[in-house]
């Protein structure tokens, strides 16, 4: 399937562009062995314009046959390109961007570039139970990697330290995996992982 960049799109979303649309598919938690529980998702990548995607994910406890059980989680946020953000950016809160885009060219874009030949990458993604990650990490063509910086928990919430996520498009599927650690000191350990299939 081509990948259509939409004609609004801000100049910094391009490398991002890939990941635009609905995507839905199953999974299983745990290391994805037989016996692991499956699950479904559907996740949503939106842009409004401004120079960062809009990241939605719902998923599903199923059965073997794939029959919604139950509803698992919601998860939330915003992925964007690292760096310095300035007055053409929106905030802190409701402050107004300039209107000029901050980075206005390809060319400019592509200053960013990493020594690895990829671009440096943020995004924070917010769960239900007062947990909030923030991740940096790169995206290099259609792969990404991200590594938990700072994972900020309420008081009540349940113990979580450090997580890594992969992203992967392969065959125009998007494949997935997750790796959490539960407490401090603990190793990432397998959390879940699913292929996901774009919807039209």
């Amino acid at each position: 399937m081509p990948i259509e960049l939409p004609t609004e799109l801000t100049p910094e979303l391009v490398p991002l562009s890939w990941l635009l649309g609905t995507w839905e598919g199953a999974g299983r938690l745990g290391a994805g062995e037989d016996e692991d529980e499956q699950f479904v998702q559907k996740a949503t990548f939106t842009q409004n314009g401004l120079p960062y995607l809009q990241y939605t994910a719902e998923s599903w406890l199923t059965d073997e046959d794939g029959n919604r059980l139950r509803p698992l989680t919601v998860e939330t946020g915003f992925w964007a390109l690292d760096r310095k953000l300035n007055d053409a950016d929106v905030g802190p809160g409701l402050v107004p961007a300039d209107i000029v885009p901050a980075l206005k060219s390809a060319d400019e874009v592509e200053e960013l570039r990493n020594a690895d030949g990829g671009f440096d990458i943020t995004a924070t993604i917010v769960h239900p139970g007062g947990i909030s990650e923030l991740y940096y990490g790169q995206i290099k063509g259609p792969r990404v990697q991200l590594s938990t910086d700072m994972v900020m928990r309420g008081s009540q919430s349940k113990d979580y330290s450090a997580a890594t996520r992969i992203f992967g498009l392969v065959n125009n599927d998007l494949y997935w995996r997750w790796d959490v650690a539960a407490a401090k000191g603990k190793d990432l350990a397998p959390h879940a992982s699913a292929i996901l299939t774009k919807r039209p």
